[in-house]
């Protein structure tokens, strides 16, 4: 990898020397000047001769060698060589052809100039500072639905302390409001008791994944293109990675003959392969399964005995008018499957759709079609966490439950359009 940047760089020299204006700068191959590069690589190495003659007990020979397999491209070297192009420009402005760099190495939308919607932030000052609720002045400043929503939630906290631990599964209450929701979007009874609210999707992956890996012999089929967490994930907690091809012909969608094909070239190694991971809406591909693909999964799924991990955390980003979001589970139960036929793990974030929380790290895992002795070893492993962060937490009950416009719709999946003529922006 870093060979590959220096040869890049070097490329382009010529074409930096060539640039007599100043632009914003993204982060590609193109754009890097060599004399930055240099001096981040120089100093690299220095580093690491330096550490080699260390005779410090922790080395790269010592530590878990899981951690060295694990690779996050998106937050890896890029980055930190863009960093480091950063700080040279606050001392040296004029040496590159650029003033700024632009990150969109991870979906990170507020950091890109995207307004945070008032309706949520309102609520969370409000239940962060309960002590405004008494202000007169507060009915000026928020809106009416705003100071509802928070003494409805501040009731669901035990002491209305937000700064507290809560359940490790989360505050009761709001897992209640998050299981309404899913309800009204899926047409299926949603329990409680099933929802871990997390801080963001990526702690719940990693969850199961430390759940369902114990070696080697345990394989995950992963797609291929794939959001890198779950390589990452499946890396560091041991497992094996069985890849799966999407099919950009069929627009980014699963062909069951290539699953079997991976899963029977997997056990023929001798590994035994514990789930199936989808990603719907498509990340980084962006494609939204069509709902008989879906079914197809499913019962493929429940035909090889697979947990079903499906991440679901860009379904309010469909822009496509003859496209819709479906969740797996609401297509698991239509086909008649209940707890007992199949293991389904549905994830979900206030990171992702309109809202792009990112910061907050809020979110979930829906976890059903496991025995009680399983899902006692869930909540033993939530617990060691302690609980996700309570600001988290409330937005996730928000995202799930959206003010309604004279309650003319129930839930924000009939038109999340109403919702931005609802709610201002910050």
């Amino acid at each position: 990898m870093r060979r590959f940047l220096i040869n890049q760089a070097k490329g382009l020299v010529d074409h930096s020397r060539r640039q007599h204006h100043k632009s914003p700068s993204f982060l590609s191959p193109q754009s890097r000047p060599l004399a930055s590069l240099s001096r981040f690589f120089s100093s690299t190495s220095e580093m690491s001769a330096s550490d080699s003659t260390s005779s410090l007990p922790v080395t790269l020979d010592s530590i878990n060698p899981k951690v060295l397999k694990c690779e996050y491209a998106v937050r890896g070297e890029i980055v930190n060589i863009a960093q480091k192009l950063q700080e040279d420009l606050k001392a040296n402005k004029d040496a590159y052809p650029f003033d700024e760099i632009i990150y969109c190495n991870i979906g990170n939308p507020q950091s890109l100039g995207q307004l945070p919607i008032r309706f949520f932030r309102e609520v969370l000052a409000l239940c962060d500072h309960a002590s405004l609720l008494d202000e007169s002045e507060t009915h000026g400043l928020f809106s009416t639905d705003s100071i509802d929503r928070a003494w409805k939630i501040l009731d669901q906290i035990p002491g209305r302390a937000t700064g507290a631990y809560s359940h490790s599964q989360g505050i009761k209450g709001l897992r209640d409001v998050i299981a309404a929701g899913i309800e009204a979007r899926d047409g299926f009874p949603a329990d409680p008791n099933d929802i871990f609210l997390t801080d963001g999707a990526s702690p719940a992956v990693h969850m199961m994944m430390q759940l369902l890996l114990s070696s080697k012999k345990d394989g995950i089929l992963c797609p291929i293109p794939q959001y890198p967490l779950y390589s990452a994930s499946i890396a560091l907690h041991g497992g094996s990675l069985v890849p799966y091809y999407l099919d950009e012909a069929t627009g980014w969608g699963l062909e069951i003959s290539d699953l079997k094909k991976q899963l029977e070239e997997a056990r023929s190694k001798g590994i035994a392969v514990r789930a199936l991971v989808v990603i719907n809406p498509g990340n980084p591909t962006g494609q939204v399964l069509a709902e008989d693909n879906q079914r197809d999964i499913v019962n493929f799924c429940k035909q090889e005995g697979l947990v079903l991990l499906a991440d679901e955390v860009y379904q309010e980003n469909v822009y496509v008018p003859d496209k819709k979001f479906h969740s797996f589970k609401k297509v698991a139960r239509s086909l008649g499957y209940g707890e007992k036929d199949i293991s389904l793990v549905s994830f979900q974030s206030v990171s992702k759709g309109y809202y792009g929380e990112c910061g907050k790290r809020g979110g979930y895992m829906e976890v059903t079609g496991f025995t009680s002795d399983v899902r006692e070893q869930i909540y033993k492993m939530a617990s060691v966490n302690l609980c996700s962060n309570i600001s988290g937490q409330i937005l996730a009950s928000l995202v799930m439950s959206p003010p309604k416009k004279e309650m003319e719709f129930s839930h924000p999946w009939l038109n999340v359009q109403r919702l931005w003529k609802t709610v201002s922006t910050v």
